[in-house]
């Protein structure tokens, strides 16, 4: 986990950011309130207000909106990794560096279908209006998807571990950014939840 001298810097230039994006326009509307403030203490706070800032989706008028957005994103981004990974898979020809590749292949799969549950849960989560047993109940299945495609990311890693080359710079390079915002999404989601969790910091 980082620093927390690192999480006061990320936060201060995450408001700066913020600053200089509103400063010029003289407005400043609820979605870019909400993704700027929920952002600061993300994991990734720059990529958080980067990814959630451009999303094209329909207006986010909330948190849990924001979550849901989150994971979109996130799912996205797996998707488009799952696709370059069995695009790989079907070209390389060394034995380790392939059967790293295929089990890859089969974890990024289920992350994307974590991913998707996840969307599924937060897309009918009762943040006010339902039971209280309801609500965690439904809080508990999105946080432990979306945990476990996070640990399918670092598993996807592992199998590269003691072997170099290009194939490995890539596909580091792809599972890095779907569990940087899979991190994010996790923090926003907690954020829903009075009982969250501390941020999850993807090894580099």
């Amino acid at each position: 986990m980082a620093p927390p001298q690192k999480f006061f810097l990320a936060a201060a230039i995450v408001t700066a950011v913020f600053v200089a994006a509103t400063t010029g326009h003289g407005t400043n509307n609820a979605a870019e309130d909400i993704v700027h403030s929920s952002c600061v203490h993300a994991s990734y706070p720059l990529l958080c207000v980067r990814t959630l800032s451009t999303y094209s989706g329909p207006t986010i008028k909330n948190r849990r909106e924001l979550a849901q957005a989150a994971v979109k994103v996130s799912l996205s981004h797996a998707q488009d990794a799952a696709k370059k990974l069995a695009g790989v898979r079907e070209t390389v020809g060394k034995k380790r560096v392939k059967a790293a590749v295929v089990d890859c292949v089969e974890m990024i799969g289920d992350s994307v279908d974590e991913l998707s549950r996840t969307l599924k849960v937060l897309k009918h989560l009762k943040a006010s209006g339902g039971s209280a047993i309801e609500f965690r109940w439904q809080m508990s299945n999105a946080q432990t998807w979306t945990s476990a495609a996070l640990t399918d990311d670092d598993t996807c890693l592992d199998g590269f571990q003691g072997i170099d080359g290009e194939i490995k710079s890539e596909v580091k390079q792809w599972m890095t950014k779907v569990a940087r915002v899979t991190s994010n999404a996790l923090y926003l989601i907690n954020q829903l939840d009075e009982k969250s969790d501390k941020p999850h910091v993807v090894r580099s």
